[in-house]
């Protein structure tokens, strides 16, 4: 790997010491005050982590170590011919916190390529499930499968210092990421194509060979991946999948049992599943009005249907965003260069017109603008990759670069286990009998 992993390592080192600095100087600083609510509704907005790759900001989206989706799109490298930015830039900014030239990129797309060898035991665990076995099922034990190639373990078993943790962290990253196309595209082919396999091309870039992994040559299938893989890769690191990572590595468990766990929590129906869940809105809607292309005024009736019978309409509202998803923009954009014409790309947008004001009114909803998920089922619908199960196997490949990144520098960083306090219902009956006491 070379200078990328001497540049990470000069990096967080230089900011090692400024931590230990803020610590040492405001450590007993108080930044915020947790009300009861927040403690038994999720830790919902408690500040209580560092995640050096990406800041989610209530109105602008999510910032890659400072940069904008829009930004990312103009400043990334890209691919000989294209226009969406490539994913190893962003996976460099990340790691290293500095927009990369077209040379970084090449070089860990080549990095890549050279290490993504999957042992054959790795598919012989995929094959002992039945076929039937849902894509995350196969995906999250191909990974741990592939965890006994972990350098970190193996070195950890030796007795190797703390201050090398990172070294090792880092190498098994770069080794699981560059392996995640090959087995996600295996348990594609193996699902839904009678098992005909396609091999890597390592001539192509990250998101190119994972497009033709899956048996897909159009270029601007390519272009949807290099975005998708992008937009997909880092959310702070509070959602659960980031979270899962951060919490289970905190424990000196290797990047392959951490990213594990972060995949069985993207899994959730709360959590990776959403877009599945907008897709199929939009079918049933259009199966049950019979048409592919249903008026405004059709898609306004639907909503107020769906809002009747206690449901949300899926990919609208987000946990902190206050305005459109960027990353839902980005897609819209993309649509209307490549497949302005498709219906069901043209009823996300008449959905957007028509949603927010009527989830606006009903004065129970913080957030009535779309989200990510309210768009990328549409577009890989149109270009063939109709099976909606595999949609979080997609999304499971892009968020390791960022909450993978993110690992390197909780070890670098040398950040302790994540241990925080929990109390019961018990416990706060007291206090509050104690507290109305006081007053």
């Amino acid at each position: 790997m070379g200078y990328v992993k001497d540049l990470f390592k000069e990096k967080a080192d230089a900011q090692g010491k400024e931590i230990k600095s803020i610590i040492e100087q405001h450590g007993n600083k108080k930044i915020e005050d947790v009300t009861l609510a927040q403690v038994y509704q999720g830790m919902r907005g408690i500040t209580g982590l560092v995640t050096e790759t990406s800041l989610l900001d209530a109105n602008e989206g999510i910032r890659f170590r400072g940069f904008s989706i829009p930004e990312l799109r103009e400043k990334l490298p890209k691919a000989e011919g294209g226009s969406e930015p490539l994913p190893e830039g962003l996976f460099y900014l990340m790691l290293i916190g500095e927009v990369p030239s077209q040379e970084n990129v090449d070089h860990i797309s080549a990095t890549w390529a050279r290490r993504s060898h999957v042992p054959n035991y790795v598919f012989d665990v995929i094959e002992s499930f039945p076929v039937s076995s849902h894509p995350m099922t196969q995906f999250t034990a191909a990974v741990l499968a592939l965890q006994t190639e972990s350098k970190f373990a193996k070195a950890y078993n030796e007795g190797i210092s703390k201050k090398e943790h990172w070294s090792y962290v880092y190498e098994d990253t770069m080794t699981l990421i560059a392996r995640l196309p090959r087995v996600a595209a295996y348990i594609y082919r193996r699902k839904y194509k009678n098992g005909e396999h396609i091999q890597p091309d390592g001539m192509l870039d990250w998101s190119a060979n994972f497009a033709h992994m899956l048996g897909y040559e159009d270029e601007s299938f390519k272009e949807l991946m290099r975005l998708y893989l992008t937009i997909h890769a880092d959310h702070e690191g509070g959602n659960v999948s980031a979270h899962a990572t951060h919490l289970v590595g905190s424990a000196l468990s290797d990047p392959y049992m951490s990213f594990a766990a972060g995949m069985t929590g993207l899994a959730g129906p709360l959590h990776g599943l959403a877009n599945q869940e907008v897709i199929r809105w939009i079918e049933e809607m259009c199966a049950e009005l019979n048409t592919d292309n249903p008026t405004k005024e059709q898609i306004a009736d639907y909503i107020h249907k769906t809002l009747t019978q206690g449901k949300v309409v899926p990919g609208y509202g987000h946990a902190v965003l206050r305005k459109t998803d960027p990353r839902f923009t980005a897609q819209m954009e993309f649509a209307k260069r490549h497949c302005p014409e498709n219906p069901t790309v043209q009823t996300v947008w008449n959905v957007y017109e028509v949603a927010p004001p009527i989830l606006e009114a009903t004065g129970k909803i913080k957030n009535p603008w779309p989200n990510v998920d309210a768009h990328s089922g549409a577009l890989l619908k149109h270009y063939g990759l109709i099976e909606e199960d595999f949609y979080t196997v997609l999304f499971g490949v892009s968020r390791a670069l960022g909450v993978l990144a993110s690992l390197c520098w909780d070890r670098a960083l040398g950040f302790p286990i994540e241990r925080p306090k929990s109390i019961t219902t018990e416990w706060v009956k007291k206090f509050l009998a104690k507290s109305e006491t006081v007053a």
